[in-house]
């Protein structure tokens, strides 16, 4: 019998007196060697639950803030089915957390088997919305709340590879491996627009929409160690390429307070934040920022609520980082 040993971990980060959190900072900026009495930044974060999942994540989130119409904290993770959950506190008064399923949303009734999911986005002026992409070329949008699917189309004419909301209830976007970039709208989803597609048609892995501006989406191709920048007014045309990475880009991030800035990740260990306010008068040539992780970098978060706060994965590792 085949064993899962796949897990979600929640973790929580310290809290810090702004004296400590000072002193910490200026540590870390200034290079101190002599760190006597000041915080280390890996014993800050804590373990404060833990849930297994059949199979490994592609994809986990936690839903948007719905104005504290709940009291319970909702996180997604897709994998082979999506599923839903929340934790709250255990009582216990360490800030540990007691996890707990709340769905399972399945689409295929008639079979045992399932296409697996490679990504999905919750819909942040709907929380209740969530999309999902599938192998199987098709996206599915989702009612959380009834539990069940409210549309599923064909998305693309290969394996679909990830999903993002636009700011607003109704527009999302596509990436797959037929190398295309497809935006459709939830009221009209009989047409879909081809906003952009790679020159040999190269599988494109991960879609980021700007949330400050709608105009413009992130995307990397398989493999790549460039960014490309798309503006939905101009299709067809990158008005941006990132360059700077010397290994393939995992990750982009778009910071959730500007509209012109973006940070990218990838196996050469670095994450390099961005200023694109100067395009498209003049090509975007260097980074802003650059850190230097121990290992390849796969993945990143930029942190919507405390937007000074930057998160990457490395080999086993979690690290926050501040901008």
């Amino acid at each position: 019998v085949e064993q899962y040993s796949n897990a979600v971990q929640i973790i929580k980060k310290m809290p810090l007196s702004k004296a400590e959190e000072a002193a910490m900072v200026q540590a870390q900026t200034s290079g101190m060697t002599d760190t006597t009495g000041i915080a280390d930044p890996d014993s800050l974060l804590y373990k404060a639950c833990e849930f297994d999942h059949p199979y490994p994540c592609t994809k986990i989130l936690w839903s948007p803030d719905n104005g504290g119409r709940s009291s319970k904290d909702l996180l997604a993770t897709t994998g082979d089915y999506l599923r839903v959950w929340s934790v709250t506190d255990d009582g216990s008064g360490r800030g540990t957390l007691t996890p707990h399923k709340e769905a399972l949303l399945n689409n295929n009734k008639t079979s045992e088997y399932c296409a697996p999911l490679t990504s999905f986005d919750w819909n942040e002026a709907d929380p209740n919305i969530v999309g999902t992409s599938s192998i199987d070329t098709t996206c599915t949008i989702w009612d959380v709340t009834t539990q069940t699917a409210r549309t599923q189309l064909i998305a693309h004419d290969r394996e679909v590879f990830d999903l993002a909301f636009a700011r607003g209830k109704d527009v999302f976007a596509s990436v797959g491996a037929d190398g295309s970039v497809r935006m459709f709208d939830l009221r009209s989803l009989e047409h879909s627009t081809i906003i952009y597609e790679t020159p040999n048609l190269d599988p494109l892995l991960r879609l980021e929409w700007n949330k400050q501006d709608p105009n413009f989406l992130a995307t990397f191709q398989v493999d790549s160690r460039r960014t490309i920048i798309l503006d939905i007014r101009v299709p067809s045309m990158p008005v941006a390429e990132l360059g700077g990475h010397v290994g393939c880009v995992n990750a982009t991030a778009w910071a959730p307070h500007s509209s012109c800035h973006i940070c990218t990740a990838g196996d050469d260990s670095q994450a390099l934040i961005w200023d694109l306010s100067a395009m498209p008068k003049r090509p975007v040539e260097d980074p802003i920022l650059a850190y230097n992780a121990e290992g390849e970098i796969n993945n990143l978060q930029w942190s919507a609520s405390q937007p000074d706060w930057i998160s990457i994965c490395y080999n086993d590792k979690l690290q926050i980082l501040r901008v």
